[in-house]
């Protein structure tokens, strides 16, 4: 009897996870439509990595990291430093 909970609850425990894990790769990055509408959710724009330097020179806020999410608005990084709408 205990093996056979202890099989149901794993199964359930893998279950729930495939299915987590589908959700997530399913979302998509939003894409703003400019940089004014990016900075009210982003203040500091958004960067590619964490290790990219702004071209642009001194900045306000510091840029959220995130590569799907520049990605997506790659449209608004005009100086090509790979930080979208910095500030």
């Amino acid at each position: 009897m205990k093996k056979a909970s202890m099989y149901v609850l794993s199964l359930g425990l893998i279950v729930g996870f495939s299915f987590s894990n589908a959700e997530a790769a399913t979302t998509k990055a939003k894409v703003y439509k400019n940089c004014t509408e990016l900075n009210k959710v982003y203040k500091g724009g958004v960067a590619r990595s964490s290790s990219v330097k702004n071209k642009g020179g001194k900045t306000k806020y510091k840029p959220f990291v995130s590569k799907e999410l520049y990605d997506a608005n790659k449209k608004s990084d005009r100086d090509k430093d790979y930080i979208a709408c910095e500030r």
